[in-house]
């Protein structure tokens, strides 16, 4: 296993935090919040937005929960109204050519990716793909990662503790997805250094509003993990692993009805597992870790459940198993997505014409009073969460399995670890709308 980390070390002693949990997601006015939904556009989002959309996502669901954005696309806000665009595939689609030929240009690798890639696509591609993966991403698959998970979590602990802490992003929620995903491909240890950065310069050029730098680094980023895939998958012709465990054998050989992926399917997917696997499951560890600083009640509670579940494996994993959920539902991983209309249809009693192009709220429907009851609350035992971070129906995320299990291990085994964490300066948010995380959280091991 091959790990860089990048924040200099600390002794115990050496650092002290001095962060206010009230200030690393500031709170927002309520005239402030009406300002921003009153002239709200994707495209054009203040800083204060971004560091908390909250507050301006629970404005629009109370007065315009359909809403009509400026470049005539439409913004949904409300969990009915995503469950039913979701369910709808029929009249929903996936599909993004109509939608990213004006933005990335149809010459372009980022146009080439994400018009190929399983979670732009309908059927037959998407059904073709999926299948594939879902076959090498099985009950027992996962369960068979599951030491491999542990060993690499407390290694990287065990490099925090001889530190005294570290940055929670670079040093440990960013390198187990990694690592999962590499190992998931067969990419050899040595040379998973870049695929970070491949994926956040990647999945950087999806937001609302795109430069000129986000573009380029995109489509450098595109260009240089196809021609390191070339290589990885000329090697795994040659010589394959089983097909039951390693993915990228299990694409390269399996077909759905008699058919294979092309060879520019097949890279393009790889580096969709990258990218799926890899951000989402980050932030769900970052920010679950950075909410427990702010949320200090929520984290003595949980603290104080798993000590009373030391002993029973089966109930601490619930335990564990409620608490991701919620984290996933309180701090969405993926804060928007979208669909288009194939023919006239209608969303939450508003007409749409044929082409209609929407963004589905999900960080909004997520804290939706309808379903969630005192939704702005972090409430670590909440039971019956129907968030949708995951998605719904046919393209809900076909590794939500792994990316559950990867939170359990990583958030439980750092608490076992380092109960009295926390946070020694300021969090550095990434910025941005769609994905929602940080990309820096140094934290020393003893508050």
């Amino acid at each position: 296993m091959t790990m860089t980390p990048s924040a200099r070390p600390l002794s115990p002693t050496a650092a002290r935090p001095a962060v206010d949990p009230h200030t690393i997601t500031p709170p927002m006015s309520r005239d402030r919040a009406e300002a921003i939904a009153a002239d709200f556009d994707l495209r054009r989002l203040p800083p204060d937005f971004l560091a908390n959309p909250y507050p301006v996502y629970a404005v629009l669901r109370e007065r315009a929960p359909v809403y009509a954005l400026p470049d005539g696309g439409w913004l949904l806000t409300r969990h009915a109204d995503l469950v039913a665009v979701y369910r709808d595939a029929a009249t929903f689609s996936s599909d993004k050519h109509v939608e990213f030929a004006p933005k990335y240009g149809t010459a372009s690798p980022l146009y080439e990716h994400h018009t190929t890639s399983l979670v732009f696509n309908d059927p037959p591609l998407h059904t073709r793909v999926r299948k594939l993966i879902m076959g090498a991403l099985t009950r027992r698959a996962i369960a068979a990662l599951e030491p491999g998970l542990v060993q690499l979590v407390d290694g990287l602990l065990d490099r925090l503790q001889a530190r005294g802490g570290g940055d929670l992003i670079d040093d440990y929620a960013a390198a187990i997805p990694v690592e999962i995903i590499g190992n998931l491909l067969g990419v050899p240890h040595e040379e998973r250094g870049p695929l970070r950065g491949w994926s956040l310069a990647i999945l950087g050029a999806l937001e609302p509003a795109l430069t000129p730098a986000q573009q380029q680094a995109g489509e450098r980023a595109v260009r240089e993990m196809l021609d390191y895939l070339r290589g990885l998958v000329a090697e795994r012709r040659r010589r394959p692993l089983d097909p039951e465990r390693d993915v990228l054998t299990r694409l390269i050989q399996g077909e759905t009805d008699g058919q294979r992926l092309s060879e520019t399917e097949l890279l393009h997917n790889c580096i969709f597992l990258l990218n799926a696997g890899h951000e989402t499951t980050t932030n769900l560890i970052g920010n679950a870790l950075v909410c427990l600083h702010e949320w200090p009640q929520e984290k003595a509670r949980l603290l104080a459940r798993l000590e009373a579940t030391r002993d029973q494996p089966q109930e601490q994993e619930a335990v564990l198993g409620a608490a991701v959920e919620e984290f996933l539902r309180f701090e969405s991983s993926n804060q928007l997505g979208n669909r288009r209309a194939l023919r006239d249809t209608e969303v939450g009693g508003v007409r749409l014409p044929a082409g209609a192009l929407l963004t589905l709220g999900i960080g909004a429907a997520n804290r939706d009073p309808a379903v969630f009851a005192d939704p702005e609350r972090l409430d670590l035992s909440r039971t019956d969460n129907r968030h949708l971070a995951f998605g719904f129906g046919v393209h809900q995320c076909a590794g939500l399995s792994l990316a559950r299990l990867e939170g359990r291990i990583a958030i439980g085994r750092f608490l076992a670890r380092f109960p009295r964490y926390a946070l020694s300066t300021a969090p550095q948010r990434g910025g941005r709308a769609r994905f929602r995380g940080f990309l820096h959280a140094p934290f020393v091991t003893e508050g």
